[in-house]
């Protein structure tokens, strides 16, 4: 009984020593691991220190890269705020409101009906006009500095571009228009010379010759209120 017990005692004696070799066995590992984790640090730790001793400063890099660039000469533009225009397209505008109100102030009224020559070509002379102006007209000594054509415009759209036209030649000193309206259906042919009656700068006017349009066309004589107007 004695040698049982004994034998016991030994075995776990035994045991005992195998657990505490294991453990110191990875005791040692832990502490060997950690002191290659510790190295490894270092290490990196040295390489990083030697590449920034190796390597220039980025700054220095970006100094280096645009030494031979020249800035760019920067042109100062002064801009104009919204809302707010310059004189001159201040000035411009006015004048665009100006002529459109002048135009439109200008009416043409087709109840009217002017005692017009009906035999032979289209002529009107306004009183106190020499007569012989409508033989200038049909005999082209007149060449138009202004041709207006009518070509594709209603009744109202056509009187709205003859205003326009009479009191562009004004601005343009034009003495001399052509009124190209076409023959067609024959409505603006028959509306634009009772139109241009109508119209206190108007002259005389005259079929046009050929070379102007002939039938379809009429060559108008303007009053150019300005001194210096053409002769």
């Amino acid at each position: 009984m004695f040698y049982t017990a004994l034998m016991k005692n030994s075995a776990l004696k035994s045991k005992l020593s195998s657990i505490k070799a294991k453990v110191r066995a990875n005791i040692e590992a832990i502490a060997k691991n950690e002191n290659q984790q510790h190295k490894m640090a270092e290490s990196l730790l040295k390489t990083n220190e030697h590449i920034n001793e190796v390597l220039p400063d980025e700054k220095q890099l970006f100094a280096d890269a645009v030494n031979q660039v020249k800035p760019l000469v920067i042109d100062t533009v002064r801009l104009i705020k919204r809302g707010h225009k310059s004189n001159t397209s201040l000035k411009n505008d006015q004048e665009y409101n100006k002529s459109n109100k002048a135009i439109a102030q200008f009416h043409f009224s087709d109840e009217f009906e002017p005692n017009l020559n009906k035999q032979g070509p289209m002529k009107y002379v306004r009183e106190g006009v020499d007569s012989f102006e409508v033989k200038n007209l049909r005999r082209g000594h007149y060449r138009p500095d202004l041709i207006l054509d009518l070509h594709g415009l209603d009744q109202h759209q056509a009187k709205k571009e003859l205003a326009a036209l009479l009191f562009a030649c004004q601005k343009e000193h034009a003495q001399c228009i052509c009124v190209v309206h076409g023959i067609g259906s024959q409505i603006l042919k028959n509306k634009v010379p009772h139109w241009l009656v109508q119209h206190p700068d108007v002259m005389a006017f005259h079929q046009a010759p050929l070379e102007w349009g002939g039938n379809g066309a009429i060559l108008a004589l303007i009053e150019l209120k300005d001194k210096y107007s053409q002769n």
